[in-house]
């Protein structure tokens, strides 16, 4: 197959990219700084010659926008809600404009939609965030970034294509400068531990499981709307952050409250409400049509990656 990926230069898409040219199939990135032979330029905004290689293409796979790891000041949030749902309206003009469009888009959305949640885990018809009680009010904010993310795929005129909104956890990979690079760096340096108390729930997927998934949307033709992309065992932080420091041979992992949170993320130049939201995801719809996750614990799922770290990555 032809599958093209607009903002694919990121961590998720350096994953998604290995394992498709891994399989044998033709990789298209659509970047704002080409750099390699297979990377196009965009602007991710408005159309261009880059919509010539949507036109023809098997599957597009949208992860523009933003990263989500920064302080969330008014101008960061705009930024980050602009980058989504602006590439979102160009990748759907350029399949809606196509004369051969693609029979798949997967688009970019997050787990982080639903609401904060220490109870019941949230499936594909689990409870959607918003004003809720408790929780800071800009929260919200990233919520509605997430609704109106998958809104403009939803309205896009692609009748020819099939939709569906990946509602992604983290994903979890040995590569350098993703989330599990960063909280492998902690955990190294025993800082690892309890977050204002840990209760909070923390949703991954194993990068495997995360390309397999892509693969069983690619052949399973009835999927269409949202989807979790999640490991079936989301865990409370304490114990994601115990687990990970064990594989890395840690014991010990310092804990942090609040205030000390706070800190630390403005430190990073990054925001709380990555440590702090509970989330609770589960899959749905992809196991009740047959897919099996190969890494559903974190118990076994960190210290694969740990393995594949001390190996050479990426393996």
């Amino acid at each position: 197959m032809k599958i093209v990926i607009p903002g694919g230069t990121g961590h998720v898409g350096a994953v998604a990219e290995r394992a498709f040219t891994a399989a044998g199939h033709s990789v298209v990135v659509l970047s704002r700084n080409p750099v390699r032979p297979n990377q196009v330029r965009w602007d991710g905004r408005t159309p261009g010659a880059w919509a010539a290689e949507i036109d023809g293409c098997d599957v597009v796979l949208n992860l523009a926008g933003r990263s989500v790891s920064c302080r969330y000041t008014p101008e960061n949030l705009r930024d980050m809600m602009d980058s989504r749902v602006l590439s979102t309206r160009a990748v759907g003009e350029a399949i809606a404009r196509a004369e051969r469009p693609p029979r798949l888009w997967l688009q970019a959305s997050t787990a982080t939609i639903y609401a904060h949640s220490f109870g019941t885990p949230h499936d594909e018809d689990g409870v959607i965030g918003g004003a809720e009680a408790g929780v800071p009010a800009y929260w919200a904010y990233s919520v509605e970034i997430a609704k109106n993310w998958e809104r403009e795929q939803a309205r896009a005129d692609t009748p020819h294509t099939r939709k569906v909104a990946l509602r992604s956890a983290m994903v979890m990979s040995p590569d350098r400068g993703g989330i599990f690079d960063y909280l492998s760096w902690l955990a190294r340096l025993g800082l690892g531990g309890p977050v204002a108390g840990g209760a909070q729930y923390v949703s991954w997927i194993h990068d495997h499981d995360f390309t397999a998934a892509l693969d069983h949307l690619i052949t399973h033709e009835q999927l269409t709307g949202p989807i979790n992309l999640a490991a079936p065992n989301p865990l409370p932080q304490r114990d994601f952050t115990r687990t990970l420091r064990h594989a890395w041979g840690m014991p010990l992992g310092l804990p942090a409250t609040r205030t000390m949170a706070a800190l630390g993320a403005l430190a990073l130049r990054s925001d709380t409400e990555l440590l702090l939201k509970s989330r609770r995801v589960i899959p749905g719809r992809l196991p009740d049509t047959g897919f099996r996750f190969a890494h559903p614990d974190w118990d076994d799922a960190a210290p694969d990656l740990v393995r594949r770290v001390r190996a050479g990555r990426g393996r």
